[in-house]
């Protein structure tokens, strides 16, 4: 008894499949969506709210960050100096004793730097001390002075007689003149903008490709399972008939065996299957972001395959060549790299130039208002005699110039090639589908010709079983193939560097704002700089 209670529960058909996992961002998705996930919404969604790319735009206030450095280097500078001496002067003429004098100034001035490597100041200087100082007294007698009056300019009198305006600057003539190491820092930041631009360019079309071949691979795998479950649900229809007919007699129990056997095996399948499908629509959720979160796509949500379109012409394709050589962001970095590359040659080979500096300004120091004020002039000339570090600079300047030189015509023949590539999968897989839609079409004839025949009793169930696998079988392959094929126009327009654009606004504005894109983050914004 006991062993035929076993028997009959290993004979009865478990129908039911684990239940799809759905994780919390499944369930703050849209709950009622009918609507179909087309791959449009998916790149709309990478644009408005992917957290790469919106860290990727980052890029773009730092290189304003470079560029605002650089520019401190001729920042107008405000500057007050002081300084206040005290002198204690004795010989034989100071029959009363030593004389104590205290004298001192105060400058005020603005320097302003420029980019060609000069700086000027200009400002105000007051006298400071004791009366026999700024007075033109002898510190003595209190009798005053007959020669010009101490501490009190005798030109470019400003506002009283202890003030003169003061001037200064210094040049350089030879190295440093136009090029040097703070305009050379400024132009290399001012390239960082376009670098920046370029990496989110770079950014965008990585994550868009990636994000299609995941829509597309879960699109595959949510077919692919229903395919899986209506074999299942034939199965356990056939194992229901063929059990019915065994109990009268009509078929022999070794049939129901293989029925059963057939079962689970289509079970097992559809489990695989089902895992198939949760595994790449929670890959692809980390490309659908709402606020903050990534949406766990449902199955119901998958589209048809659309058919086939028609294939460029020999025309289109030289257009998609040039159009990669100029909008590839591999080839446009390269133009970045050679012009910064630039910048360090003109600076290595100025550096070969002797150092000739012009100087001059008003002289500092306390000891000058006992003397009057006075004015400076310096030209300062150096030259390295063998000048070992210009010239290695400039050697490595220009092996570096010729690497990118190299290093470009490699990159741009490479995305040439990617086109012509692209546009063979695309070819291949075309011809994959007619042939897989071909296939289809013959295994369903022979299943459902192998179906009547068992009807009739010509044939077993093992053979019907056999048919219904190659049908999931080249069900599979057209769905793959198929797949592939929508993939090689996505790549089409990856190697054109349609890619590293970003989706229209008019598009964008169907799934959310298209002024808080995660593609346009780090843009500078009115007021701020």
């Amino acid at each position: 008894m006991i062993l035929l209670l076993l028997f009959s529960l290993m004979m009865v058909p478990t129908t039911a499949l684990a239940e799809p996992v759905h994780d919390s961002s499944a369930l703050k998705a849209q709950s009622s969506r009918t609507a179909p996930l087309t791959i449009e919404e998916v790149l709309a969604r990478i644009e408005l709210t992917h957290p790469l790319l919106r860290a990727t735009g980052l890029e773009r206030a730092q290189a304003r960050a470079k560029v605002l450095k650089a520019l401190a280097a001729w920042e107008p500078k405000f500057r007050n100096e002081l300084e206040v001496d005290r002198y204690q002067t004795y010989n034989l003429t100071n029959v009363v004793g030593p004389n104590i004098l205290i004298a001192g100034y105060n400058d005020t001035m603005l320097k302003v730097g420029h980019p060609w490597g000069w700086e000027i100041y200009g400002g105000i200087r007051s006298g400071l001390g004791d009366r026999s100082t700024l007075g033109g007294f002898d510190g003595v007698r209190l009798q005053r002075v007959v020669s010009p009056g101490v501490a009190i300019p005798q030109d470019l009198q400003g506002f009283y007689p202890q003030q003169m305006l003061i001037i200064g600057g210094a040049f350089n003539l030879l190295q440093g003149f136009m090029v040097n190491e703070e305009y050379a820092e400024f132009q290399q930041a001012e390239l960082a903008g376009p670098q920046a631009e370029i990496k989110v360019a770079q950014k965008r079309q990585d994550l868009y490709l990636a994000g299609a071949v995941q829509y597309w691979d879960w699109q595959v795998a949510v077919k692919q399972a229903d395919v899986v479950r209506r074999a299942l649900g034939v199965a356990e229809e056939r194992y229901r008939m063929v059990e019915g007919r065994s109990k009268a007699g009509a078929v022999a129990p070794i049939d129901v065996v293989e029925a059963k056997e057939e079962v689970q095996r289509r079970r097992e399948a559809a489990i695989a299957a089902q895992r198939k499908v949760e595994y790449e629509q929670y890959k692809l959720a980390l490309f659908l972001w709402e606020d903050g979160d990534p949406v766990t796509p449902r199955p119901e949500w998958a589209p048809e395959f659309q058919g086939e379109t028609p294939l460029p012409s020999e025309e289109d394709v030289a257009a998609f060549k040039v159009e990669a050589t100029e909008d590839r962001p591999e080839v446009r970095n390269l133009y970045i790299e050679a012009k910064l590359n630039n910048v360090e040659l003109k600076l290595a080979k100025n550096k070969l130039l002797p150092k000739l500096t012009i100087s001059g300004g008003p002289v500092t120091g306390g000891i000058y208002f006992f003397g009057g004020f006075a004015y400076h002039m310096n030209a300062l000339f150096s030259m390295p005699l063998y000048n070992r570090a210009a010239r290695g600079k400039v050697l490595h300047a220009e092996a570096e110039q010729t690497r990118l030189s190299y290093k470009q015509a490699y990159t741009e023949r490479e995305v040439q090639i990617d086109v012509d590539n692209w546009l063979s999968a695309q070819v291949r897989a075309r011809d994959r589908v007619r042939a897989a839609t071909e296939a289809l079409r013959l295994a369903k004839t022979l299943e459902e010709g192998e179906r009547s025949r068992f009807n009739m009793g010509a044939t077993s169930i093992l053979f019907v079983n056999l048919r219904e696998r190659n049908v999931v079988e080249a069900s599979y392959e057209l769905y793959r193939a198929q797949a592939d094929y929508v993939v090689s126009r996505g790549g089409m327009l990856y190697a054109r560097g349609a890619l590293a654009k970003p989706v229209d606004e008019k598009v964008l504005a169907k799934y959310g704002d298209p002024l808080q894109a995660a593609g346009s983050s780090g843009r500078k914004l009115p007021g701020r700089d």
